[in-house]
């Protein structure tokens, strides 16, 4: 600790000794002529000093990440968003004084801005031959040595802007994460969807199984929910004539903190009317594996050491046959809700508090058939009292039209055949409703506006939701969902 403190001491000094000498160490802006990548690129290849010197001058900036000094001279690298750079900085050029008293009491981690004219060195580095180095921000904290000072993984999420300083692979999942997002935008407005806005506070909560988070409406005196998902807004849309829609934002759902789970996650929710469940399973892997594609350059990827292949067509099977199959469990399970209770307790599942069949074979499906799903498959043809929202089977009205895709042991996109029927819906929310206060916290609430939506007419429709986060880990071999959002949630930070 007194070592540490000597050296935020010494940065401090530094600071005071520079703005005793007229020099601005945080200074309001600097022009340049380039991004660090535009200029490596154009020159990548070329070693003709005559032509890069006949380039010009350039003027770049960046946060400085290493400096070594050999007497008149002195090398350093500098770091912008796109790329870095080697600088070049001689005591004649820029003067005795100042690269006495200015350049040499600058440190790594000082974000600085040069120019001068490109050269290469004897070992063939790119370089910048600086005429003018100017000081734009001045660290009052060092960086951490060569990363030896984030070890802690739980410092990274909490200090993410140190994590992106020094961790490269960090930059490159975001970078990744930024590319998916604006794929999956472009993908769905060429195919006719537009993108649209709801609320992100809602009067009552809808369109999953979750806890919401509350707040209160001062003003008009009224409680408010961040919404768990935009689902039931976007159908009102799609009885308002806006055929293709879809919303990519922020969900938040009150429930535990795991590698797999983060309060507030994104997702991407698109409908569709006028096309039911098969259509979604056909436009999410043609989606999804053209986004695999266009990231890493094939459809086959490493995820957690497992090879994971994208080729379409994907595998189908039912829910029922999943549980049978996959899962090893008894067909007799799927008819007999006692023999369905006795297995969950044999998984220790808490029988106690699921209150239907259905939702008992979710629970047994997710111990006994998920974690085997590796390659990307579509299980299909859920039961009605786990799926409130999706439209029953025509042959057997028992199941709903419902698809999840499983990839690498977990859910990455729900989807269904909407439920259109007022009157069925406001059954299913009745039913719901019992649910509700037998002690089931997620089961949906009655939503009158929704039920008058649909009795306007709600064409046949299909919609899906894709969890951003998720998906994101799969692509960058992520092991945390910590590790694919910018700055996760976390408890408080212990104060020793």
């Amino acid at each position: 600790m007194e070592v540490e403190s000597k050296i935020l001491r010494d940065l401090r000094e530094k600071l005071n000794r520079f703005k005793e000498m007229g020099i601005d160490p945080y200074p309001n802006r600097y022009k340049i002529s380039h991004r660090i990548r535009e200029v490596v690129e154009k020159f990548k290849d070329e070693y003709d000093q005559g032509r890069l010197e006949g380039f010009g001058e350039v003027s770049l900036a960046g946060r400085m990440m290493s400096l070594r000094f050999h007497g008149r001279i002195a090398f350093a690298h500098i770091k912008d968003q796109t790329g870095k750079i080697q600088i070049f900085v001689q005591r004649d050029v820029v003067g005795e004084d100042f690269y006495r008293n200015v350049f040499k009491k600058l440190d790594v981690g000082d974000i600085v801005g040069v120019k001068g004219k490109l050269f290469r060195t004897k070992t063939g580095e790119l370089t910048v031959n600086c005429s003018e180095v100017t000081l734009l921000s001045k660290i009052l904290r060092p960086l951490p040595e060569k990363w030896h000072g984030l070890k802690d993984v739980e410092t990274r999420y909490r200090q993410r802007y140190l994590d992106l300083i020094m961790n490269e692979d960090s930059r490159r999942v975001f970078e990744i994460r930024s590319k998916v997002i604006r794929f999956i935008r472009e993908y769905l407005s060429s195919k006719g969807f537009i993108e649209v806005e709801t609320p992100m506070m809602q009067p009552i909560p809808g369109g999953a199984a979750a806890r919401p988070f509350i707040t209160h409406h001062n003003a008009l005196d009224m409680d408010l929910y961040l919404r768990i998902a935009p689902e039931l807004y976007l159908k009102r849309l799609v009885v308002g004539g806006f055929d293709r829609v879809f919303e990519l934002g922020k969900c938040f759902r009150n429930e535990g903190i795991s590698s797999m789970h983060n309060p507030e996650f994104t997702m991407v929710e698109f409908y569709m009317a006028y096309a039911d469940y098969k259509d979604m399973m056909a436009l999410t892997e043609d989606m999804l594996s053209g986004i695999v594609e266009k990231i890493h350059g094939t459809m086959k990827i490493t995820y957690q050491g497992q090879e994971i292949d994208f080729t379409p067509p994907w595998k189908k099977v039912s829910f029922y046959e999943a549980l049978v199959d996959i899962g090893g469990v008894p067909e007799a399970v799927i008819h007999n809700e006692e023999m369905a209770k006795d297995l969950a307790k044999e998984l220790e599942i808490d029988v106690g508090k699921i209150k239907t069949h259905g939702k008992l074979l979710g629970e047994i499906f997710e111990r006994t058939v998920e974690d085997k799903l590796v390659q990307p498959t579509f299980v299909y043809d859920y039961p009605k009292d786990i799926s409130p929202l999706a439209k029953c089977k025509e042959d057997d009205p028992s199941l709903v039209e419902r698809f999840e895709l499983m990839v690498a042991g977990r859910e990455i996109a729900n989807a269904y055949t909407e439920l259109n029927d007022p009157i069925d819906q406001r059954e299913r929310f009745i039913q719901q409703l019992k649910e509700r206060e037998a002690g089931d916290e997620e089961a949906h609430r009655m939503d009158e506006d929704y039920i008058v939506a649909l009795e306007y007419g709600l064409p046949p429709t299909a919609g899906e939701g894709i969890g951003i986060d998720r998906l994101v880990m799969l692509l960058t071999d992520s092991s945390s969902i910590r590790d694919v959002i910018l700055f996760p949630t976390l408890r408080p930070e212990r104060l020793e």
